[in-house]
């Protein structure tokens, strides 16, 4: 009984050496290393400097999808400068030359040439050329929403993606620490099963957390570097982000959300798939009109010509012509100069009225009732698009209150880990506890911070979001260095 007191005895002196000298090699300073003599090497070129946020969003202007949403509305521009053309004032120049010979027997070759301008203006308001005005208008409108929306959501893919990097970043840091933490659990594991205190299972257990430990380590390095090429191909080239999470910029605060349904009026005015409903409805109103009108005017044009009407042989002189059609809308006027001598040809004025019934197999019916049901529909997709619109905007309003309360439990968990972090220092000043607790216990207080700023930045980004759905986000603000 004595002998095997006695082991037992030397066992915890040796176990407690191993600790307490555990515990000095972390407290203690480093042993002195000899002085080497220098030995000139080649100075490495310096890393590039890391982009600041601003800077990031500066760039913005020159990715690819920024530019693409720049000559998607520059089209749009084209369109409507197209449409006003044509609905404008046109005026053309040509010229007819003729040679004859009659009788083919016995006649002369005799040459004519005649030089002609002709005009034409849209004049009565229900003219095509002027809807086509309007037409592209409004089409202009939509796309400027557009444009505003898809600099808006190019704006939110780079912040989320710089989010994620900062959260690769941290995830990289506290990796580390969890490595830091398993080997030296490990270490303590192998000493104590050196002195039989520890089961194989025990020892075994200690290796596969250090394994684990470095697995999440290197999924945590791959992440960093899928996160970093996620903000390369917003801006559309290489970027150098900051090597620690510290060194990340905030994203912009979230500022405080009105009520949802002024929120959902905002969007119901500035989203792009309600103003393209909206335009098409328009448009399909546009044409129900054209088709009551081609259905219920008749086609009339009045025409008048002046000046040589007719030689004896029947050849107009120089003359000047005017037409209206009422169904169309445009005017026209043309001036016709013949290339010989006309002065023998006397000058008078015709004037002209034509009109045109349709009596059987008309397709004006058919066509109202198919733009009828045209703007039925139209009224539906823009109904359908608030809807969804509507939906949209409270449901992010939803997860932005979900992610601030979130927050707040975050920031109390994280002040229960620094407090036990506290404890644990003052157990080690004590005697009470070992560095390996006081470790265990800053790995905790480090995720819980790390889990605060994380869950600062889905704040963040839910209320980018939120401006997003609603277009409020400016995007000229945030791109110039400001925040909304």
């Amino acid at each position: 009984m004595l002998h095997t007191n006695v082991h037992r005895a030397r066992a915890l002196l040796t176990v407690g050496a191993l600790l307490g000298a555990g515990a000095a090699a972390q407290t203690a300073p480093p042993p002195a290393v000899p002085v080497a003599v220098p030995v000139a090497v080649p100075v490495a070129a310096p890393a590039p400097a890391a982009e600041a946020l601003p800077a990031l969003l500066g760039a913005l202007r020159s990715a690819p999808d920024w530019r693409s949403a720049d000559l998607t509305y520059r089209a749009a521009q084209l369109t409507l400068d197209s449409a006003r053309t044509r609905a404008g004032l046109n005026v053309q120049a040509g010229a007819t030359g003729s040679l004859t010979r009659l009788p083919w027997d016995t006649g002369e070759w005799n040459g004519a040439a005649t030089v002609t301008v002709s005009a034409g203006l849209s004049v009565l308001p229900w003219s095509a050329a002027l809807e086509g005005v309007r037409s592209a208008q409004r089409g202009l409108d939509s796309a400027a929403i557009t444009l505003r929306s898809a600099r808006s959501e190019l704006t939110v893919s780079l912040l989320q993606a710089y989010a994620a990097a900062r959260r690769a970043a941290a995830q990289q840091e506290l990796a580390a620490a969890q490595v830091a933490l398993a080997t030296r659990q490990l270490a303590v594991a192998t000493d104590r099963r050196a002195v039989g205190l520890l089961p194989p299972e025990g020892l075994l257990s200690a290796q596969a957390a250090l394994d684990s430990a470095q697995a999440a380590q290197g999924q945590a390095t791959r992440a960093a570097v899928q996160a970093a090429r996620r903000v390369a191909r917003v801006l559309g080239r290489a970027v150098t982000l900051p090597a620690t999470a510290a060194a990340y910029a905030a994203l912009p605060p979230a500022p405080a959300a009105p009520p949802v349904d002024d929120l959902i009026a905002r969007a119901l005015r500035g989203r792009p798939e309600v103003a393209r409903a909206r335009a098409g409805l328009a448009d399909a109103q546009a044409g129900v009109q054209a088709a009551l009108l081609d259905a219920r005017l008749p086609d009339v044009s009045a025409s008048a010509v002046y000046g040589q009407l007719a030689d004896a042989q029947g050849t107009p002189g120089k003359t000047v012509s005017g037409s209206l059609s009422l169904k169309t809308g445009v005017l026209g006027v043309q001036a016709s100069v013949p290339l010989r001598d006309t002065s023998a040809v006397p000058s008078g004025l015709s004037l002209s009225l034509s009109a045109t019934i349709p009596l059987l197999g008309s397709p004006a019916g058919t066509v109202l009732r198919q733009a009828q049901l045209g703007q039925a529909q139209a009224q539906l997709a823009l109904d359908s698009a608030a809807q969804a619109v509507e939906l949209d905007v409270r449901a992010r309003y939803d997860a932005l209150l979900d992610e601030q309360a979130t927050l707040t439990a975050a920031q109390t968990s994280a002040a229960q880990a620094r407090a036990a972090a506290d404890s644990a220092r003052a157990r080690v000043d004590a005697g009470l506890a070992t560095t390996l607790d006081l470790q265990q216990a800053e790995l905790g207080a480090l995720q819980a911070t790390q889990a605060v700023t994380a869950q600062q930045d889905a704040v963040a980004l839910a209320a980018l979001t939120l401006s997003l759905a609603t277009a409020d986000l400016d995007v000229q603000l945030l791109t110039s260095g400001g925040t909304p």
